[in-house]
């Protein structure tokens, strides 16, 4: 029977294994960051390291996806937009319906077809406000991360002044990114869900089978998540000033 200290030992060395870091580089590729710079700093290595470890697993960095814009999830030729193209849409696909089968459940046809206009309605909301408070969170990591990565880089730098102004401003960045977040969080919170369960039931059968992403309840407390990153943040930054202050008290003029 394994232990913790087995368990986070085997880690250790799994981690450590020759070629580790590119299969995690690879992996993270595979799951959407084709951002290289980015991966650059979450691994702590060079940009052309990044690139060497991607080909040594059959990847072509410049293969990459450029960043089109999120496209409206559309069935039918139903988007969910309050317009009056949306209106003509209902009205011709239910004048098909009355041709081919004539009154005979029209009405339930009809209303099928609103609720699933209210169902793409909430769905393009919700999925939009969510990837933006996604891509709002990486930025915010990795501005995090960059803080940490600018605090190593001073215990060998050489124009310690340049580093530590690096430093600062990495903080500063961060704050800004956290502060983004939060926005696109609350955002993405007042978004809200679907409204009634028949246009739950829509997005379930007929959203999701068509090959659109997934999305979730937005249940996270915004405000205390935000303010625990600032607070975590502001005591590192300041323990750190104090100790920078040391080294500057007992360092000759600046480098």
């Amino acid at each position: 029977m394994s232990t913790r200290r087995d368990d986070v030992m085997a880690a250790l060395r799994d981690w450590s294994k020759p070629g580790r870091r590119a299969d995690l580089l690879a992996e993270a590729w595979q799951a959407g960051e084709t951002n290289v710079s980015a991966l650059a700093e979450a691994a702590r290595i060079s940009r052309p390291t990044v690139y060497a470890d991607l080909k040594s697993r059959g990847i072509d960095p410049e293969d990459r996806p450029k960043g089109t814009p999120m496209m409206l999830a559309t069935i039918d030729g139903l988007t969910g937009a309050n317009s009056d193209t949306e209106g003509t849409v209902i009205l011709e696909a239910v004048r098909a319906y009355a041709a081919k089968n004539g009154t005979d459940g029209i009405g339930e046809y009809e209303s099928t077809l609103v609720r699933l206009s209210y169902a793409l309605g909430a769905y393009n909301l919700i999925a939009a406000a969510q990837a933006a408070e996604q891509s709002a969170r990486r930025d915010r990591d990795r501005a995090l991360h960059l803080v940490e990565v600018r605090w190593e880089a001073l215990s060998t730098a050489t124009a310690w002044y340049a580093a530590h102004h690096a430093y600062v401003v990495a903080v500063d960045t961060a704050r800004t990114a956290i502060t983004t977040w939060a926005d696109a969080a609350r955002a993405a919170a007042d978004a809200g869900w679907f409204p009634v369960r028949q246009v739950e039931e829509l997005y379930r059968e007929r959203i999701l089978t068509a090959g659109h992403p997934p999305v979730e309840r937005y249940t996270l407390d915004v405000d205390a998540a935000s303010e625990q990153l600032r607070a975590e943040l502001e005591r590192k930054h300041e323990h750190r000033a104090r100790l920078a202050g040391q080294t500057l008290t007992t360092t000759p003029a600046a480098t």
